[in-house]
């Protein structure tokens, strides 16, 4: 690479969770026992994945399997987001930032015995680039400032050159997380074949190259994976597949762990942490915090398009009993959309305290002293930022009854949940984020950005002066300055208050004694491939 600032800047830059199923672990899918083969683990979840084109969705159940069946450019290290090789081997960086050469490895094929090579590179980017489809590529928009020919588009062309194995990114401006982007999930390469051959139904029949290949989905029961023996990586993946199992409940699925029905879970109630640590044939994980759970307002909507109105919920909520409540240590309370964890958290933010007289003169300002009856759409699945959803919205209900705010909850299935908060049919939800690179563009500018309201901007939030300092940070290849700026972004977001950030959780995992090799990633996320299942 050449030595320039931005070779710098990303070499300091460079600064999967899940598994599931059915079946029995003791065995692996070909029935040989471990001692022969790595066997099937099987992860037990709280909720399906809505799809397995990982382009086109936000939610972490689908990324827990796509992630074992895809592959991106670029990677995270195992237990950071440090970035390293991936299906590119190198990579060289023009002195202006604009130009990103990748030279790809060669003899990679895709589960459908397809070649990986830049055409499909440059096929995979054409899909998303020129599809002009928010609500369907959302994270494509939102990470790249919209599609091609918009005017924040970053991508300006993606290019196949000399032979099959280069291919060059040409942009219109410099992005100082650029490869860190590259290295989330969604922006894995597919099979250009597949891919045509499936049209919308890839999303059911997934192809990549990934350590496993997709095998079958009974909806809202089971996925499995299997091992993909023609894998590029030798000796990988040490398993013979995953059964990813939904398990709705939290408590159930610790007992079908205890009782060997599977290997490991997530979603762990904190009340339970004890009772996994004094049994002698399982074990704890907890993965390193890289999240938010808030609670969001959609600012299109009366009476929350009044910042007054947003301000009294937010003196409202009593945090430090929230997380005493429900999370029993194992979360801090959030007064940012930005984790600590993530470089540029602004700690000389004063949160909200909690107050209910200075709530109750915020709505008499905005003309609401009567209060106001409303809608609290409340999570219907345990998440990594929100351990049990349904309470914490009673909670919130209970608070809001202090001001004459009569919340009614409301809840659907994850999938439609999803779809129905991306539309902006909710007033007041319930969300969160585990961060997908590790940079504060990932948070602030994906979520709170008025370039993305109608992919992942719920809170439909706009801030002209936001706007222009997030895409300063964004094409800053200064670490210092870019700090600097996301530090006045989330002064301007306080004050604006379009959430009420929650708490920052550090989830909790459990699995048998004999998962080895399972080191939880800060994404959420992360392939299975040196998981082994061992005596």
């Amino acid at each position: 690479m050449k030595k320039t600032s931005w070779i710098v800047f990303i070499c300091i830059l460079a600064l999967s969770t899940v598994l599931a199923g059915c079946g029995s672990s003791k065995e692996s899918s070909s029935g040989k026992g471990k001692e022969e083969s790595g066997g099937t683990l099987i992860y037990g979840r709280g909720a399906d994945s809505t799809a397995l084109d990982p382009a086109i969705t936000t939610e972490g159940e689908s990324f827990i399997v796509t992630e074992q069946i895809f592959e991106t450019l670029v990677k995270y290290k195992e237990d950071s987001t440090e970035i390293e090789a991936g299906l590119a081997e190198t990579w060289d960086v023009s002195e202006d930032g604009l130009t990103y050469t990748f030279h790809l490895r060669d003899g990679i094929k895709f589960h459908d015995d397809t070649d990986f090579n830049a055409e499909a590179v440059v096929k995979n980017f054409q899909r998303w680039a020129q599809s002009k489809d928010e609500a369907k590529f959302a994270y494509y928009a939102s990470m790249f400032g919209g599609f091609e020919g918009d005017e924040g588009h970053v991508i300006k062309e993606v290019k196949a050159q000399d032979d099959d194995h280069i291919v060059v990114f040409t942009l219109n401006r410099p992005q100082a997380p650029f490869l860190k982007n590259l290295a989330m999930g969604m922006f894995a390469i597919a099979s250009p074949e597949a891919l045509e051959k499936h049209g919308d139904d890839f999303t059911k029949n997934p192809v990549g190259t990934g350590p496993f290949a997709f095998k079958s989905w009974k909806p809202g029961d089971m996925i499995e994976v299997v091992k993909n023996d023609d894998y590029w990586q030798d000796g990988l993946p040490k398993l013979d597949g995953v059964k990813f199992k939904v398990i709705k409940d939290n408590s159930a699925r610790l007992n079908a762990l205890i009782k060997g029905e599977i290997d490991l879970m997530d979603g762990l109630n904190p009340s339970d942490l004890g009772q996994v640590e004094g049994d002698s044939k399982l074990q704890l994980f907890e993965r390193p915090s890289m999240n938010v759970g808030y609670l969001g307002f959609n600012v299109e909507k009366a009476p929350f398009d009044k910042k007054e109105v947003r301000q009294a919920i937010s003196h409202l909520i009593n945090k430090e009993e929230l997380i005493k409540s429900f999370y029993e240590g194992t979360a801090e309370p959030a007064k940012n959309p930005l984790p600590p964890s993530v470089s540029g958290y602004n700690d000389d933010i004063v949160d909200y305290e909690y107050n209910v007289d200075k709530a109750k003169e915020l709505l008499k300002a905005a003309g609401l002293e009567n209060g106001f009856e409303m809608d609290l759409w409340a999570m219907p699945v345990a998440r990594p930022y929100m351990p049990d959803g349904q309470k914490v919205a009673v909670a919130i209900q209970a608070a809001l009854k202090e001001v004459n705010i009569t919340a009614n909850i409301v809840t659907f299935d994850w999938g439609t949940y999803i779809e129905k908060v991306q539309a902006g049919e909710a007033p007041v939800y319930m969300l969160g984020w585990n961060g997908d690179n590790g940079d504060a563009d990932n948070f602030i500018y994906t979520l709170l950005d008025k370039d993305n309201i109608g992919s992942n901007n719920y809170s439909r939030y706009s801030n002209d002066e936001l706007h222009e300092i997030l895409i300063k940070a964004q094409s800053n290849p200064n670490e210092d300055e870019r700090i600097v700026l996301y530090k006045q972004a989330q002064e301007i977001i306080h004050e604006d208050a379009p959430w009420v950030p929650l708490a920052h959780s550090k989830p909790q995992l459990a699995g048998i004694k004999e998962v080895k090799g399972f080191i939880p990633h800060p994404t959420g996320t992360q392939s299975f491939i040196n998981v082994s299942l061992g005596e």
